[in-house]
């Protein structure tokens, strides 16, 4: 399934993303209106796969031009990994990490496929990383690796959207990670039977038309299972929360010369899996 979430009478609601466009999911489960963080808190995707699969859908009309959100708009977490591509490490001229290393988003950076962005005053030095995220599906804590699957409850694109000037200006990174809108994310939540392997999703981010970055999760230090697993000890994950992988090499900070995004910029993250996620800078 590709879970989104769309804005229907002044809440998110959930919707499944179909070949017309999109479902309402409550619809489908003839219950009452229900978000993507509703629907993994109350482990329900297992009763609407299984709806759909009886041609539930067949007596749902499309929603008319639905105004789509961030797939999961209201996460309790943000937590985004630094430094987990082995070609990235490599361009930053750093060992790869024995830990994860990772910091936080918080949701003013959530913003939707399709948004336009505005680039923050504070900083000129903004820099695009194209990342596959995971969503939790269940509570999680103290998961061994073995287990930690499960607890996936899909797969997304993000693009972690920084700040470089103000990320190295302490020796904490969050500064430059947390303007409003540095988490475009979607255009869909996409289950793991439609995700394929969460170690081989490939993707590709192209500037203004030029490829930036290319990559498989198969370059990954620690794989989704783990960092979810190491992620569980530290604290309890809830579902809704959002995992940020990292990101491969071709990050604009690192070229010669830097590649800093500029108002009228487009950027396309795609995925023959998660889709496309297109942002515009205003």
């Amino acid at each position: 399934m590709r879970l989104v979430s769309y804005r229907g009478e002044g809440a998110a609601r959930a919707g499944v993303q179909t070949e017309d466009g999109v479902a309402d999911a409550a619809e489908i489960l003839g219950a009452n209106p229900v978000s993507v963080r509703q629907l993994l808190a109350e482990d329900r995707l297992g009763e609407l796969r299984a709806r759909i699969e009886d041609r539930a859908l067949e007596g749902v009309p499309a929603v008319p031009e639905p105004e789509l959100l961030p797939p999961v708009p209201d996460p309790d977490k943000i937590v985004c990994i630094g430094l987990n591509y082995r070609s990235h490490a490599a361009e930053a001229g750093i060992d790869p990490p024995s830990e994860p290393t990772f910091f936080a988003k918080f949701r003013n950076a959530l913003a939707p496929a399709g948004a336009a962005v505005p680039l923050p005053a504070a900083s000129e030095k903004i820099d695009y990383e194209a990342e596959v995220a995971f969503v939790v599906g269940r509570p999680s804590s103290e998961l061994d690796a073995a287990d930690a699957p499960a607890a996936i409850a899909g797969y997304m694109l993000l693009n972690d959207l920084s700040a470089r000037d103000l990320q190295f200006a302490t020796p904490q990174w969050m500064p430059g990670k947390v303007f409003d809108g540095s988490a475009p994310c979607g255009p869909a939540l996409v289950t793991p039977d439609e995700a394929e392997t969460p170690d081989g999703i490939s993707f590709a981010l192209d500037l203004n038309g030029e490829r930036m970055q290319e990559a498989s999760t198969t370059d990954l230090i620690f794989s989704p299972a783990e960092l979810l697993a190491r992620l569980s000890r530290w604290m309890t994950l809830e579902p809704g929360d959002i995992v940020s992988t990292g990101t491969p090499s071709g990050v604009g900070s690192v070229r010669d010369p830097s590649v800093w995004l500029k108002p009228g910029d487009e950027i396309v993250i795609s995925s023959p899996t998660l889709g496309e996620l297109r942002t515009t800078f205003a």
